[in-house]
């Protein structure tokens, strides 16, 4: 899970810097990902890279919520009766809902796909323009009840980055009792950023501030 998952995290922030182009207008936002399906040519063909790059991180997500599946079973043997007091001690928000978050999020992945990438679903017959990345934004975003799905969806991805940074940390063998504050902080400090840089597109498109 921690190294699966720090990949995740890593195309996470890659995909967030690409979203955040369409500040720059639409020639930027358009002209990535047209780079995007062509990375590679000639050697390889149109989109190939942007499909590797698409198997790699299902192969990850697989093997994520395969290792999150064993770990609750192990944790149910370990523990197969409730506790008579229940009492969260020495946890928190994050930790506590990751098993809804990481559900939530799958659901969500689904749902963008649809949406933005291939325009099944969000968009009027012959409104959604292949490449035409800052239109569709702009369409896409222009119904409140999708940018508040995606300010939810965020919201958990932020929670699930938080716990799955501090686990990863101590999965990995690096947390110490002298560097635990400083690992905590900077774990919420990453998932926040993550979920500010996501709802900063939808929020600023149904605002008005991109036209």
């Amino acid at each position: 899970m921690a190294l699966t998952g720090s990949l995740l995290v890593l195309f996470v922030f890659a995909h967030m810097l690409g979203n955040l182009k369409i500040f720059s207008g639409p020639q930027d936002i358009n002209v990535y990902a047209r780079f995007l399906r062509e990375l590679g040519q000639p050697e390889l063909g149109y989109g190939e890279v942007l499909w590797l790059v698409r198997l790699i991180l299902l192969a990850c997500v697989i093997v994520h919520l395969t290792a999150a599946f064993q770990l609750t079973r192990l944790n149910w043997q370990a523990r197969p009766r409730e506790y008579r007091v229940k009492k969260h001690l020495a946890t928190t928000f994050a930790s506590r809902t990751m098993p809804w978050g990481g559900a939530v999020l799958a659901a969500f992945v689904i749902f963008h796909l649809l949406h933005l990438t291939g325009g099944a679903i969000g968009f009027r017959p012959g409104q959604f323009r292949d490449l035409a990345v800052y239109q569709n934004v702009l369409i896409g975003f222009s119904f409140w009840p999708v940018v508040l799905l995606y300010v939810l969806a965020m919201a958990s991805l932020g929670l699930h980055i938080d716990h799955g940074i501090w686990s990863a940390v101590q999965t990995l063998g690096w947390g110490t009792a002298r560097n635990e504050r400083s690992l905590k902080l900077l774990s919420r400090l990453i998932g926040f950023v993550a979920f500010l840089g996501f709802i900063t597109v939808p929020v600023s498109v149904f605002a008005g501030w991109l036209h």
